[in-house]
């Protein structure tokens, strides 16, 4: 949404080598063989929507060490003003020198036919998988250009999916739909595991019934968009506990609450020290809501910067928040499973 200033490639400059982690956070599963360690992870294939995209285009430049996202310029298309966890954790908290390809597209649901996205052209989870990952990075003859040899022991595979499935079909009879939904993205990660895939990680859908997009509807709208977002993050749960199980000793496993992590900062941005520089957690400003000219810019008609405000429209959050986001997802990553 932004263009890359001349200090945010200079940023990248810096934090392209490995970023040591200064936290940790205790593990409580046994890692498999295939699990080198967060410092071991060579490459990261990532599949999700718009809180993810980047714009990245498999069939232009390829990351490579020394540009860690390939394409766009860093920090991309995102829709949070400034970079998202996907670039934060490509690039700040990482602790290799990780190539990250990055095939969410905004607009995404795990599938088209089963929750329609906003116009046709969106590429679903399911395309993301079928139609550019397994023929771009798989096989004999992979098609994207200088495709990585990736192998299993230094690779893994990250999710964040479910906002659109969830915001584009909350009023109707979800019990049946997610159900179908959850079929399909368990096949697209079995896909990824027959590709020689074994370290997973997922992040469940965060609290949109407090964005501003889902504030200005009736109250039944509201209590049913949560409602349906526990029971999309309840199936979210058993599907990786059901990979573990299905694959036991062979995968590791993580999932990442966003979900809690986002309700911590609405609650009370103080919790995190990224986030304790908003001042407004409730409310956008629309001068800022399609992007500005530099992550704190300030229009004095929004009454303060744009990285005060936590939504940066109706539904997207801020880079704070994203930075939250990544900083919390390596935590995990450098201490092991967290699904056994």
């Amino acid at each position: 949404m932004m263009l890359p200033t001349a200090a945010s490639l200079a940023l990248l400059a810096l934090r392209v080598q490995a970023s040591p982690l200064e936290k940790r956070v205790e593990a409580s599963c046994t890692a498999s063989s295939e699990w080198p360690g967060w410092d071991g992870i060579k490459y990261a294939f990532i599949f999700g929507d718009s809180y993810t995209q980047t714009g990245f285009n498999y069939t232009l430049d390829a990351p490579s060490q020394t540009n860690p996202l390939g394409n766009p310029t860093y920090p991309g298309w995102t829709s949070s003003n400034g970079p998202n966890w996907v670039d934060f954790l490509t690039v700040e908290y990482n602790a290799s020198l990780l190539q990250t390809y990055n095939l969410a597209y905004g607009g995404a649901t795990v599938d088209s036919a089963l929750v329609a996205p906003y116009i046709d052209t969106v590429l679903s989870l399911k395309d993301q998988v079928l139609t550019e990952f397994v023929p771009a990075y798989t096989g004999n003859s992979p098609l994207a250009p200088n495709a990585p040899n990736w192998t299993a022991a230094d690779s893994i595979f990250g999710f964040w999916i479910g906002i659109n499935d969830v915001g584009n079909s909350y009023w109707l009879d979800t019990a049946t739909l997610n159900a179908q939904i959850f079929d399909v993205y368990s096949g697209l990660v079995d896909a990824i595991y027959a590709a020689g895939g074994r370290n997973f990680f997922f992040v469940n859908v965060p609290p949109t019934d407090r964005s501003p997009l889902m504030l200005g509807q009736t109250e039944w709208a509201i209590t049913t968009i949560k409602a349906d977002i526990e029971a999309f993050n309840g199936l979210l749960s058993e599907m990786t506990r059901n990979l573990t199980d299905k694959h036991e000793g062979e995968v590791n496993v993580w999932v990442y609450d966003a979900n809690t992590a986002f309700g911590e900062v609405l609650d009370d941005p103080a919790v995190y020290e990224q986030t304790a520089g908003y001042k407004n957690t409730t409310a956008y400003c629309e001068d800022y809501e399609n992007g500005t000219p530099a992550w704190d810019t300030l229009i004095e008609n929004c009454g303060i910067p744009v990285d005060e405000y936590f939504w940066l429209n109706s539904l997207h959050p801020t880079y704070h928040m994203h930075e939250v986001v990544a900083e919390k997802v390596a935590e995990s990553l450098a201490s092991g499973p967290t699904v056994c």
